[in-house]
């Protein structure tokens, strides 16, 4: 066979992995399962560039792995198709987000398998397919007829709830949630509710309800967006103006799963950084809520819950959310514009923005006044932003002399900043939170320290009615609708206003087709554009739709058993596969996805339809790529393009004069550089890094770009200053990879190049997977050329197939059993970079050793076949094996024997100094050693005439002689 072709070997092989179902996996099996799952990809318009690849690659040199050892192993891929982007670009273009994101799927299928990943396309999952998203809203309509029920700790259907309400009433029922917006009756009145009064009844009990909540409302996208959507007041896409507002949306209660989600925490192999980032979002705390009357507003009450009910005596001010209920109520006349302008203000902020700048201090007085309920003292009542309406109960008290919040608040409006323990410190200069010292101003617990003070303030409140000691978590019920079109429809539908859930015979509810993408003109949703949309040909539909983290939050279950019609999972795949045993993906995630995924499992774990304990056990975060990009400079306003040496000096000066004259000649300077009235500027700008090669400009199709002419528009001849080796070069840095930033490299065009395996093995040797790495992409050559020197161990001189049976030498074994030891412990830490490098030394070797003998290459092909699987299908078949059988052949043997070595190299020294080295077979003894050692002409030569007091022997290690 000629030379390595990986074009040829490598399009041979996905073919006939398509063809054979070679990476199908079974859900019934004898061999032990392993499930290995990529976090689920939004497929872009814009595809995938050569960051987006790390974590699949290490995540399917795992997969081929463990098949190698003999596991049936899951491995499966599909896509997150609803989405915003789709949708934008429907609007802006007409065109169905169906069809953009059919084609945006295509790209990335094609760009997954010319990577050769090893996955069972038989599974594929799209979230947008009906067939899918029946089973997603068919889990929502579960959570919409289940409740929590805190007796028992875990959920239960609402018709176990309403039975209970028929023979006892509500009286003793514990339940998740608010028992505020809950109402108290007996059995007998229950019976005489009508059908709208039971269900509102139901409604603050169900774990997906509809409530008014604070929202980030974008009018620019019509819809409403995440903390996650928004930086800094504005949408992340599109960069639309986004403001609060009150609006009536559904929730899932996922507070209820609070205490659960983080005591699961502790089972999980996660990396430390993303369980603390759930435990720090779900923010559980133990304190106490107490209630402050409103003064001259009879029964007006604010409930504010603390951690620190010790420091109540503190207490100088409340401070409200701007958009707390109570507002309108306690604003006085005189307050009534500033507060207005205030909250107006406040609604251009997201909640992002306002729980981050902790350096801006900004607030309004109402004008009224609430009573401290431990002394009945007047506090003030403030308005400010850093307090959030949906955080706790959008009230905070004020402790300026405990906390720098309250302090900064409190010094810039000239609030009182009162003592309230005697170890409190520098109360002229900073907030003091001590819990040492004994209270002083204080009431009840003066002369009391913490530990005696707290229990004592919370009995004294839960005697007069005044508060209680509370549990209390920082997370909120996640917000599940979307005012956007490409979604999935909400299985609601109203009947005199009251929401219901439509059958679940009825399902799937299909997204109806519509004139345009956009909300109506009366400022619906897009699905108000529906004609004759309606449940049963009478009631309206919901027009929201579910997030883009509904069907994300179960994929990983319809994996198991992707075609089932009857049942979201089947019970023999979900009990077979159980939970992912290895998920790759980003810690950006922590928060969202991982957390809802969590969240859901755990219903359906209640519901008796997993069996798992959590759905993801182990978890790794793979480090991002960053681009490398590349910048042109020009000079001033000049025609002129300099090289990136020359902004980096403080002036031009001479040197660079006399470049541009040696270049272009004195009249070019003089007519264009010369007159220059800023002799300093540069104007920096990117180039698109295809364009370059090892900092090296091609500056004719530099020329010839768009990008170049939509820069300078006023350029038609510009000149290049070139270096001594006549070639432009540009600057650099290592940055994120973006579009806007021109870094972004094609992984098509590397492939093309160098080939997939050559791809996949370069951005393992890039580094550690967790670490961020920069790319290089000169640096793939050399792993190029290390494939080819593999080939040559089979091909020698890139010819016909040379490989023996003759036996292997001592040496030869030992450098393959050192590989095999080698990788093993590689894969099994998900050290990668390290296996690569491994087998680059190992090739040399052998190379030295000039083996082409089967019994060394051929476990050897199976070593690197989970990172260059192409060429070792290909090599693999050479050796007489059946063509893609490579899989699933096993795992080579590691014989320990085979390292042992015959003889040891010790070092030799004189009163700890090395003089020398002597060499003696690895069986010898401590006595055999010295007795050598003393026999020979050592002492003689480095002892200086004396005689050994004692020789000490560190077996295997070195040898010390005493004098």
């Amino acid at each position: 066979m000629p030379a390595y072709r990986p074009e040829e070997i490598e399009k041979k092989w996905q073919a006939h992995w398509k063809a054979h179902h070679t990476f199908q996996a079974h859900n019934h099996s004898a061999k032990p399962k392993y499930y290995v799952l990529d976090m689920f990809p939004y497929p872009s318009g814009a595809g995938l560039h050569v960051g987006h690849p790390l974590g699949y690659i290490a995540s399917d040199i795992v997969t081929r792995y463990k098949r190698l050892r003999g596991f049936n192993v899951l491995h499966p891929m599909g896509f997150d198709s609803f989405g915003l982007p789709a949708e934008q670009y429907a609007i802006q273009t007409g065109q169905h987000p169906a069809l953009t994101t059919e084609k945006n799927i295509e790209t990335y299928v094609q760009q997954l398998s010319s990577l050769g990943f090893s996955y069972d396309w038989s599974r594929e999952v799209r979230t947008s397919d009906a067939s899918y998203y029946k089973w997603t809203q068919w889990i929502f309509l579960k959570l919409f007829n289940s409740w929590y029920n805190l007796a028992t700790n875990k959920a239960e259907p609402l018709t176990d709830l309403t039975a209970r309400f028929a023979a006892t009433g509500s009286e003793g029922i514990r339940a998740a949630g608010d028992d505020g917006d809950r109402l108290s009756f007996s059995a007998g009145q229950w019976q005489l509710f009508s059908e709208k009064q039971k269900l509102a009844a139901v409604l603050p009990y169900r774990l997906a309800y509809q409530q008014d909540t604070y929202v980030n409302w974008c009018p620019g996208l019509g819809t409403v967006l995440s903390n996650d959507e928004v930086k800094d007041g504005l949408s992340e896409r599109g960069g639309y103006p986004v403001e609060r507002r009150l609006m009536p949306q559904w929730n899932l209660r996922i507070t209820a799963y609070a205490d659960r989600l983080l005591q699961g925490l502790d089972q999980l192999d996660w990396p430390d950084a993303v369980k603390e980032m759930q435990r720090n979002w779900i923010g559980k705390s133990i304190g106490a809520e107490v209630t402050f009357p409103v003064q001259d507003h009879e029964n007006a009450q604010i409930k504010v819950y603390t951690t620190r009910v010790d420091t109540i005596y503190g207490a100088t001010f409340l401070v409200l959310a701007p958009e707390h209920e109570l507002v309108d109520t306690l604003t006085t006349p005189e307050q009534r514009a500033a507060v207005d302008e205030y909250i107006a203000a406040t609604k251009r902020r997201s909640e992002r923005d306002r729980m981050t700048d902790v350096k801006a201090v900004s607030g309004v007085f109402t004008g009224a006044y609430a009573l401290n309920p431990v002394n009945n003292e007047p506090v003030q009542i403030w308005l400010a932003d850093y307090v959030l309406a949906g955080y706790g109960t959008g009230a905070v008290m004020a402790v300026p002399s405990g906390d720098q919040r309250d302090y900064l608040f409190a010094k810039h409006f000239d609030l009182p900043i009162p003592a309230i323990s005697d170890a409190q410190k520098d109360l002229d200069q900073q907030a003091d939170p001590t819990k040492e010292g004994r209270y002083i101003n204080s009431g009840i617990i003066n002369g009391l320290t913490y530990r005696e003070a707290t229990p004592k303030l919370i009995a004294f409140l839960e005697e007069k009615g005044l508060g209680k000691g509370k549990v209390n978590f920082r997370q909120r019920d996640a917000i599940f609708g979307r005012q956007r079109y490409w979604g999935e429809p909400i299985p609601i539908y109203y009947k005199d206003g009251t929401a219901y859930g439509i059958a679940e015979a009825d399902l799937p509810l299909v997204l109806p087709e519509i004139d345009e993408y956009k909300p109506t003109e009366s400022g619906e949703p897009p699905l108000g554009r529906a004609q004759n949309w309606l449940y049963k040909d009478k009631y309206p539909y919901e027009l929201s739709t579910m997030p883009g983290w509904a069907g994300s939050s179960w994929y990983y279950l319809r994996y198991m058993d992707p075609t089932n019609e009857a049942r979201f999972v089947s019970e023999e795949a979900e009990h077979y596969w159980g939970s992912v045993d290895l998920y790759m993906g980003g810690a950006e995630h922590a928060t969202g996805h991982l957390l809802y995924a969590r969240f859901w499992y755990l219903f359906l774990k209640d519901l008796g339809l997993v069996s798992s304990g959590e759905p993801f056990q182990k978890l790794i975060n793979q480090g991002m790529i960053l681009g490398r990009s590349n910048f042109v400079y020009r000079y001033g306003e000049s025609d002129l393009f300099v090289t990136q040496r020359w902004p980096n000096e403080d002036g031009p000066g001479q040197a660079f004069s006399d470049a541009i004259i040696a270049q272009f000649g004195q009249q070019y300077y003089d007519e264009n550089i010369a007159t220059l009235a800023n002799r300093t500027a540069f104007w920096k700008r990117y180039v698109d890094v295809i364009l370059v090669d090892n900092d090296i400009l091609d500056v004719a199709k530099f020329v010839e770009t768009k990008e170049y002419k939509k820069a300078f528009p006023d350029l038609e001849n510009p000149k290049f200053l070139l270096e001594d080796d006549g070639k432009y070069h540009c600057g650099f840095e290592i940055e994120k990879m973006s579009k806007s930033k021109y870094n972004v490299v094609n992984p098509n065009i590397l492939i093309d190049k160098y080939g997939a395996d050559a791809l996949r093995l370069y951005e393992m040797f890039l580094g550690p997977l967790e670490q961020y790495k920069p790319w290089n992409t000169n640096g793939i050559s050399g792993v190029s050329g290390f494939l080819k020197k593999l080939w040559r161990l089979f091909h020698p001189e890139d010819g016909d197939l040379a490989v023996t049976d003759e036996p292997a030498t001592p040496a030869e074994l030992k450098v393959l059993h050192r590989a095999i030891q080698k990788v093993q412990e590689d894969i099994e830490k998900f050290s990668f970079n390290t296996s690569v490098s491994l087998f680059m030394i190992t090739v040399n070797e052998l190379t030295a050793l000039k083996c082409h003998k089967r019994t060394i290459l051929e476990p050897l092909v199976l070593l690197v076949s989970p990172y260059a699987p192409h060429l070792a299908e290909e090599l693999w078949q050479e050796l007489d094996h059946a063509a893609g059988s490579i899989s699933h052949a096993g795992y080579p043997e590691f014989r320990e024997e085979y390292l042992v070595e015959d003889s040891v190299m010790y070092p030799l020294a004189i009163n700890g100094k090395v003089r020398e080295q002597m060499e003696f077979a690895a069986a010898a003894t401590p006595a055999e050693i010295e007795a050598a050692v003393l026999a020979s002409d050592f002492l003689a030569k480095h002892g200086e005439g004396k005689a050994a007091k004692k020789v000490i022997v560190v077996k295997g290690r070195m040898i010390n002689v005493v004098v």
